[in-house]
């Protein structure tokens, strides 16, 4: 189904490699339209309770790729029609999704990762914020996301001046949930992958969207969208567990309902 990136869902984990190793992952027309339809078909998807998006080989994202771009090309509407949907089919997804950084994370790629809710950064990996090498702005949701991270003025410091960011430094930014040694890489993502598994779905979904609605809202406006949430979440059977086990002294079992 897929020619650009692999997908596969294996408990209740669906997992999406963008596979372009030989270009270093750079983003095509093809890939961009790919990576929005396997997003929508994991959020339809009822087995699948977590996300996880990464790389094929050394690299997790270099960016656009450069042997598509054209004098001619009109980088605003290449943003309206290919990076757009992409970035907000991941925004607006409600299922937790976890960005494996496993290589450079570079310009579109940068902003890919901090599109993700979580971000696990292998020791080796780094973000370039690469559009200003080329005379743009970062774009595909970059500097929204950057802002809301780092503060302002750390924002503009990293993409004027463009400087790679390792994965300690990352870590100290708040860019990285986690930094993982490369030989026990694959075994700490899918421990912390099958954490987040566990957990209660919809109420991960439901903090998710009152965080993002708490930038545009009143503090009245958000207490009522915050009541709303809860009365949302508080008729779940991962409530109703949580409560249950915690009478009964032992381990919540969630189903994500």
């Amino acid at each position: 189904m897929y020619e650009t990136i692999k997908y596969s869902v294996h408990d209740q984990v669906a997992t999406i490699i963008l596979n372009r190793p030989e270009n270093l992952n750079a983003f095509t027309l093809k890939m961009n339209h790919e990576i929005t339809i396997a997003i929508k078909q994991a959020e339809r998807d009822i087995t699948v309770r977590v996300i996880v998006i990464t790389g094929e080989g050394r690299a997790f994202c270099s960016g656009q790729d450069l042997s598509e771009v054209t004098e001619e090309m009109d980088h605003g509407e290449v943003l309206r029609t290919r990076y757009g949907p992409m970035i907000k089919q991941i925004h607006c997804c409600e299922k937790p999704i976890i960005a494996a950084v496993n290589g450079v994370a570079a310009g579109a790629g940068f902003s890919l990762a901090l599109a993700c809710d979580f971000r696990l950064m292998s020791e080796k990996a780094s973000y370039a914020q690469a559009f200003i090498q080329v005379g743009l702005i970062p774009d595909s949701g970059n500097l929204f996301y950057l802002s809301k991270i780092v503060g302002y003025a750390k924002a503009l410091e990293i993409s004027v001046f463009g400087e790679r960011i390792n994965a300690e430094q990352s870590l100290k930014l708040g860019l990285a949930n986690k930094t993982i040694q490369m030989d026990s890489w694959e075994e700490e993502v899918a421990a912390y992958t099958k954490h987040i598994a566990k957990m209660p779905t919809k109420a991960i979904g439901i903090i998710k969207r009152t965080l993002k609605s708490s930038y545009d809202l009143t503090f009245n406006e958000f207490l009522e969208r915050e009541a709303f949430g809860q009365r949302i979440v508080g008729q779940t059977n991962d409530h109703r567990e949580g409560v249950t086990s915690f009478l009964e002294k032992r381990k919540p079992t969630f189903n994500g309902n």
